[in-house]
């Protein structure tokens, strides 16, 4: 039985006055509510995604052991001083000095064998790696291939002082054997930080393991002599390794023909010519 809605008024009014109630205040209507149209379906609110585009593939990990790079030269090359130069040299071997990327090398060499010679030669050779006695004495072509080499030096009009000769690895490798590809991308900064300050118009790569490093070749020497090669602005040229030459003395002849091809070039004729 539904009871009468005016009755039932008149019955709280007078509960309210018989409980002190007085009045009863106006409120006014609240604002509408503004309601989301699919509000009944409203999902957690995401971030919008950037257009899917193609990218590029992700670059290959760099190289290991690549933590000390080639010295920045305040100016051209072409435009440092002998003295500039020999002081940038001088820095970098202070940095190889304390070279550790190669444990095996660096556990077992007596000491680094950096480079000599002029800073500002036109003409840079460049050996394998450093023998026992290079190792013993820290400067590089000093056993008896170097004594052949100084020979060779002197036949074609020059002293050694007029070079700069470096090798491949500024560390001898056990036994003399020859430098892993490891071992030679890491000391590859610094050969690279000797050929940026000296500057050379010419470089003579000694052997395979010299020119195969440096120009990224693996053809025999054989085939890559009386050849012209571009490493930066500098023109290189292939041949036997003078080490060859003590265990080959037929190989004696084609490296002089290698040294007449490179004096050529430059203009200049060996005393003897």
């Amino acid at each position: 039985m539904l009871t009468n809605p005016q009755r039932a008024l008149r019955q709280k009014l007078s509960d309210w006055q018989r409980a002190g109630v007085t009045h009863v205040p106006h409120l006014e209507p609240s604002a509408p509510v503004s309601v989301p149209r699919k509000m009944e379906a409203q999902t957690p609110e995401t971030p919008p995604t950037a257009p899917v585009t193609a990218s590029p593939p992700p670059s290959p990990p760099p190289k290991p052991s690549k933590s000390v790079a080639s010295p920045e030269l305040p100016v051209s090359p072409s435009k440092l001083t002998l003295t500039q130069r020999e002081q940038e040299l001088s820095t970098l071997a202070q940095t190889v000095a304390k070279c550790t990327r190669c444990q095996e090398l660096a556990s077992t060499r007596t000491q680094t064998v950096f480079g000599v010679g002029n800073a500002k030669a036109q003409v840079m050779f460049i050996g394998e790696a450093p023998g026992a006695d290079e190792d013993k004495q820290g400067e590089p072509f000093v056993g008896r291939a170097g004594q052949l080499m100084n020979k060779i030096i002197e036949a074609c009009g020059w002293q050694r002082s007029d070079l700069y000769i470096c090798n491949i690895l500024r560390c001898r490798p056990p036994g003399n054997r020859n430098p892993t590809p490891e071992e030679a991308g890491n000391c590859r900064e610094y050969l690279d930080g000797q050929i940026g300050i000296v500057d050379p118009e010419y470089i003579v790569c000694w052997g395979s393991v010299a020119a195969h490093n440096l120009l990224d070749e693996t053809t025999s020497i054989g085939k890559l002599r009386q050849k012209w090669f571009k490493y930066g602005r500098a023109k290189v040229l292939c041949t036997y390794h003078p080490s060859y030459l003590l265990r080959n003395p037929a190989a004696k002849k084609p490296v002089w023909e290698d040294m007449k091809f490179l004096l050529a070039e430059m203009g200049l004729e060996p005393p003897s010519a």
